[in-house]
């Protein structure tokens, strides 16, 4: 089974605050041109994204820096539908499991489109710490691992991007932005394959597939690829 945890690109999406404006216009069209042709304008984060470390540090790896293999991850889905607007989640939530990724499932994607998903939870400092040290790539159903500064923010939420240097410094990915984590399986394999950009992040096609499958499909045990 494969299961699509993207959002489509298409004109006016959300983004970040301030990130580029996402446009899909119609370039060339089958009665003037003899073909169709759209033209995209977008930024780097766009939609359900993979980012890479020199989105937060100017000596970080940039994206096509790494073989496609590492876009492909052995995924444990933690549940945390439970948490509310803006609530941290805590270092006990990260499972000690063998396993490349660590999908935090919040259910904020239902708030797609709304001024309430930039009041998601956010993963705790001690939380992306956690991650790090059990080698977890991360990815969320949410705009941001750490908080969206909104005038709902308040004074004990952690400042800046603490999550993301944490892991990006430590040479782990962060996944943004997935959606329909309610049809993975707590276990699956995870393709992200980036677009080809030599860049601080790139949009995903983001497909879960369930590790029966892949044991199928290759032959073997599911054994993922070195990071």
């Amino acid at each position: 089974m494969h299961v699509d945890l993207s959002h489509p690109i298409e004109t006016g999406m959300q983004t970040y605050p301030d990130d580029p404006a996402v446009t899909v216009r119609r370039h060339a069209t089958h009665d003037d041109h003899g073909v169709r042709v759209d033209a995209l304008e977008c930024g780097s984060h766009t939609g359900t994204h993979v980012d890479a470390p020199i989105h937060v540090d100017p000596d970080g790896t940039p994206l096509d820096a790494y073989p496609v293999e590492r876009f492909v991850f052995d995924a444990v889905r933690v549940d945390c539908r439970d948490l509310a607007a803006r609530e941290p989640i805590p270092a006990a939530r990260v499972p000690a499991v063998d396993a490349d990724l660590a999908v935090f499932w919040t259910g904020w994607d239902a708030h797609w489109g709304t001024e309430r998903y930039l009041e998601h939870p956010f993963l705790s400092p001690a939380a992306a710490v956690t991650c790090v040290d059990r080698e977890f790539d991360v990815a969320v159903d949410t705009l941001n691992p750490d908080p969206t500064p909104t005038d709902s923010a308040t004074a004990d939420e952690p400042a800046g991007f603490q999550a993301h240097h944490a892991l990006l410094g430590n040479e782990q990915l962060i996944l943004e932005n997935l959606t329909g984590l309610g049809a993975a399986g707590d276990r699956f394999e995870l393709r992200a394959y980036p677009l080809a950009l030599g860049t601080d992040g790139a949009p995903v096609r983001a497909v879960a597939v369930d590790e029966s499958e892949s044991r199928r499909r290759s032959g073997a045990g599911f054994t993922a690829p070195p990071k």
